[in-house]
């Protein structure tokens, strides 16, 4: 549930001359404000509750909702406030009224990434071990002879492992849960895809790319430099902010030369993203690895658009040459 906090300055009582010697004057009692809150439903306008006397805390006034699915708001259709937001620095008199929404059930976004990714992960395993019911049955359990789907699903593993492992150790996420509903969506997506690619990468009739081990080997080092960097923007974003913090800060680079990229792109870790899947793409030449790229750089691109917005809108001193994902470009 937001939580509006009351800050109240302390005001030193005034004192007569300062004489050469005298008693210290008696402190004056500190204003105190209180505030009338009246609580609205946002869609049906229905009073909820009314509060009286609020001070430093609004305290919970619904004990059908859970806090992460609250959202309180000082306009039906606006924003939801921050739990940092003071009701004294807001724009409401001493008798404010609020507008609550339901956000509906939620789940944490770690055990959202962690769903999702460990669903590729092991999806594409069952496609490579050629399990049964997959493929004819004479191929329950064989293996490819073309060492690039042994490659690929080498990169593919390590590429979900890496976000695994990221989401337990790196990512610092601002918001602690999301709709439940994303859960069914997210995995839909990643899971089918996986399924999608893998079907192709690991059918025994597949056939390896048109240029062969030179097209292998430079669609590997584009892949493995990719996550390298993205990895690197991961940490360098995670360092931006404390523990247990919602601070926002502008990302420079740092003295890790995958960083330098934030000269001219907002969301780089999107860039190195999208570089991998085009490695990928190149190193199995495979149609629905392309159409995947090309559907993750769409959704890729709406999230960066996005993010630079917020930050042009929240840091005056935002350096202008940056774009959202591709340099100069996009």
């Amino acid at each position: 549930m937001t939580r509006l906090r009351l800050q109240i300055r302390k005001t030193p009582a005034p004192g007569p001359p300062t004489p050469a010697k005298r008693k210290p004057a008696k402190k004056t009692k500190k204003a105190v404000v209180f505030f009338e809150v009246e609580i609205l439903d946002a869609k049906t306008k229905d009073k909820l509750c009314f509060l009286d006397k609020v001070g430093k805390i609004l305290p919970s006034f619904s004990l059908h909702w859970y806090p992460a699915r609250q959202s309180i708001r000082l306009d039906p259709k606006g924003k939801s406030l921050k739990d940092e937001d003071v009701l004294q620095h807001l724009p409401v008199g001493t008798t404010a009224t609020f507008y609550f929404r339901d956000l509906g059930a939620q789940i944490s976004w770690v055990t959202v990434f962690l769903t999702e990714y460990a669903g590729p992960l092991l999806i594409y395993l069952m496609f490579y071990f050629r399990v049964p019911f997959i493929y004819a049955p004479k191929y329950d359990f064989t293996t490819s002879k073309h060492w690039v789907v042994h490659l690929a699903c080498m990169c593919h593993s390590f590429h979900y492992v890496k976000r695994l492992l990221e989401t337990l150790f790196v990512h610092r996420f601002s918001h602690g849960t999301m709709p439940l509903r994303n859960i069914f969506k997210n995995c839909t997506y990643y899971w089918g895809f996986a399924a999608w690619m893998a079907y192709y990468i690991n059918h025994p009739l597949y056939t390896p790319p048109t240029y062969g081990e030179q097209q292998i080997r430079l669609a590997l080092t584009v892949f493995l430099f990719c996550q390298i960097g993205n990895f690197s923007i991961h940490i360098a974003l995670r360092n931006l902010r404390p523990p247990g913090s919602k601070t926002r800060k502008i990302p420079y680079p740092t003295k890790n030369p995958f960083t330098w990229i934030f000269l001219l792109v907002s969301c780089p870790n999107y860039t190195y993203e999208l570089g991998s899947w085009l490695g990928f793409t190149l190193m199995t030449q495979c149609l629905p690895v392309a159409f995947f790229t090309l559907v993750g750089f769409i959704q890729m691109t709406v999230w960066a658009k996005g993010k630079h917005r917020s930050y042009l809108k929240e840091f005056r001193d935002y350096p202008t040459l940056r774009s959202p994902i591709l340099p100069f470009i996009l």
